[in-house]
């Protein structure tokens, strides 16, 4: 289903159009998801479509909470970023700081923090979650971490190239617990979710939540099954996709970073500029910061955004700093999260939210 630009007042044309679009791809009885938009300091449009749990038909909401996936690396970093600010460590450390037992003490040494957040070590992803799985239904953070640090070589030198790395950010959250002497978890919720007013978000520990969330459900053979905890491999190692959220507090986690609410503002600059480390060997220019990614909008606006896949679960965080937009998208099934960017990009350029000056 195509947007359809009409004349009528701003906003609320913009949200008939986009009520429109949700209800044409998502149905009423089955999974879901949630929407919100924000122009300025003014949410312009939040709504859930679905049911976040088959069995209870409870239906989405804008409160609804959905695990976020990998955008909970965003939190992770600021956590890692919240601790340097205190002086109490750098992201120019080594691992071999944090893990002594280390098996290869030379990659301990030429690995530093930057290269996790960036995902730029060349550790390679050496957990045997194929051949393990059972192991790896109910593995933390430290167990999905340990088999990285038993390595015996790099797939790259650190820096000089990009690959995606989940374990990364399990080293990194336990990091944040040596540092900090807690949980992270708890130390997330202190430093970040509280003082961004995120009081209905939570992070998963082991099995936790158990309780109050969205289940995420994947179609098999024509039918949805429930893929999360306890049928999804790695869903416990929670450093990489841990966090569950709403629209509703994602909004005041942007709202958050807009006001510099937890951490100073060098940071939250700092953390949205694309990293760039010498040596770099890749045909293909670097395009992230502290975990976030950054690219343009077809207007060439500045965009930075994460992306959360995980057991059934799909997210899209994204925000355009210069127009003052951002916008969140959480489903409870593996829609297609590109295609809403993609389309809703379409719609804010006809609205000419995105023009330039």
């Amino acid at each position: 289903m195509a947007f359809a630009c009409t004349t009528r007042e701003p906003h609320a044309a913009f949200s008939s159009e986009l009520d429109a679009y949700m209800k044409g791809h998502l149905a009423e009885n089955q999974p879901g998801g949630a929407v919100l938009v924000m122009k300025d300091t003014a949410v312009v449009f939040r709504r859930g479509y679905g049911l976040a749990d088959l069995g209870t038909r409870e239906k989405i909401t804008p409160a609804t909470l959905f695990n976020l996936g990998s955008i909970s690396k965003t939190f992770v970093s600021y956590g890692i970023l919240i601790l340097q600010a205190q002086g109490k460590l750098s992201v120019e450390d080594s691992l071999q700081k944090f893990f002594p037992d280390f098996k290869n003490k030379d990659i301990a040494r030429k690995v530093r923090i930057k290269h996790l957040l960036t995902h730029t070590s060349g550790l390679p992803d050496n957990r045997p979650v194929m051949r393990d799985s059972v192991f790896y239904l109910t593995a933390d953070d430290a167990q999905n971490w340990y088999p990285v640090t038993q390595t015996d070589s790099l797939e790259f030198e650190p820096g000089t190239r990009y690959n995606y790395s989940n374990p990364a950010f399990n080293g990194l959250s336990l990091i944040i617990e040596q540092v900090s002497g807690v949980k992270w978890q708890s130390f997330i919720g202190q430093l970040i979710f509280e003082p961004a007013g995120m009081a209905n978000s939570t992070i998963t520990d082991g099995p936790h939540p158990s309780s109050g969330v969205s289940h995420g459900y994947t179609k098999i053979a024509g039918e949805w099954r429930e893929d999360d905890y306890g049928e999804e491999p790695t869903f416990c190692a929670s450093g990489n996709g841990g966090v569950w959220s709403s629209v509703n507090d994602l909004a005041r986690y942007e709202s958050a970073l807009r006001t510099a609410a937890f951490i100073d503002l060098p940071s939250i600059d700092s953390s949205v500029a694309i990293k760039r480390f010498q040596g770099w060997k890749s045909d293909e220019a670097p395009f992230i910061g502290w975990s976030w990614f950054i690219d343009q909008t077809p207007e060439g606006n500045k965009v930075i955004f994460h992306t959360g896949h995980q057991g059934g679960f799909a997210a899209y965080y994204v925000t355009i700093p210069e127009k003052q937009v951002f916008f969140v998208v959480l489903y409870n099934a593996p829609y297609d999260v590109y295609r809403f960017r993609s389309d809703l990009f379409a719609l804010l350029g006809r609205y000419r939210w995105l023009d330039l000056p």
